[in-house]
């Protein structure tokens, strides 16, 4: 299919870039998707750039249930390309529509997997301040993960605790991968919300990203700014994603060595 596919809520919201149906509309429609259980991702530039090269994020995109229009560089290279209009639906975005919900609130309903204990300490006690407790059962702290994923104590405690939704705070690129571990392994199926860095934005574990700067495709700016060594070479390297776009369109782009 070209460019729209056929899945609900709305035909229209859905759009194919690069051989990944994009959904773009509403944060609440992507939320009333999700309740139904799968795995959904929230794809940055820095990591579709080498949606090419890397087998495993590649496989991880295709089989999700749900991707959002979370890179605004995406969106612009495909707005002035293709000149069919799509908007962006950022993970900040989605993740403010998601807490909002009286299921993902409920003590016991919502597992968190941290990327460290400095994180989860602040993301923790944000959600404190929101009035959402999290038993000490529902958060897992992941270890640093290599090219293959295999974690046994984290299907453990999932499979003994079934909650409804598991809520990924990890890096772009490898929590997609265990998005897509978990979904292959449980025996039971969740939603799976890998929203990364979108939680630290708002508890204070990053750089604080307005709503209006969000709106305006600005978080990167934001990130630049406050930790520029780390965040200017990766957006920059992100401009890839032009070339990879310009090429392939609305096809997935066939893999390639790394080299």
């Amino acid at each position: 299919m070209d460019s729209d596919s056929t899945q609900d809520p709305n035909a229209r919201s859905f759009t194919r870039i690069l051989g990944i149906d994009f959904f773009h509309g509403s944060a609440f429609d992507a939320v009333k998707i999700m309740s139904r259980g799968g795995l959904l991702v929230v794809p940055a530039a820095p990591a579709l750039k080498d949606l090419n090269t890397n087998a495993n994020y590649r496989d991880a995109l295709i089989n999700a249930d749900l991707a959002i229009t979370d890179s605004g560089f995406m969106v612009l290279i495909w707005n002035v390309l293709h000149f069919r209009w799509i908007a962006r639906l950022s993970g900040l975005e989605y993740l403010r529509c998601l807490l909002a919900q009286p299921d993902v609130r409920h003590e016991g309903n919502t597992l968190w997997i941290m990327a460290s204990p400095v994180s989860a300490k602040c993301n923790l006690a944000w959600l404190a301040e929101q009035g959402t407790q999290v038993p000490a059962d529902y958060i897992y702290m992941a270890p640093m993960y290599g090219k293959e994923i295999d974690d046994p104590a984290m299907l453990e405690q999932l499979e003994r605790l079934r909650p409804q939704h598991i809520i990924v705070t990890i890096g772009g690129g490898t929590q997609e991968r265990l998005g897509l571990y978990l979904k292959r392994n449980l025996s039971y199926m969740p939603a799976i919300h890998c929203i990364g860095a979108a939680i630290a934005f708002l508890s204070g574990d990053q750089v604080h990203i307005p709503v209006w700067a969000d709106k305006l495709y600005l978080g990167w700016l934001f990130r630049s700014l406050s930790e520029p060594k780390r965040y200017i070479p990766r957006y920059w390297d992100a401009r890839k994603l032009l070339p990879l776009i310009a090429r392939y369109g609305c096809r997935l782009p066939g893999p390639e060595s790394a080299s």
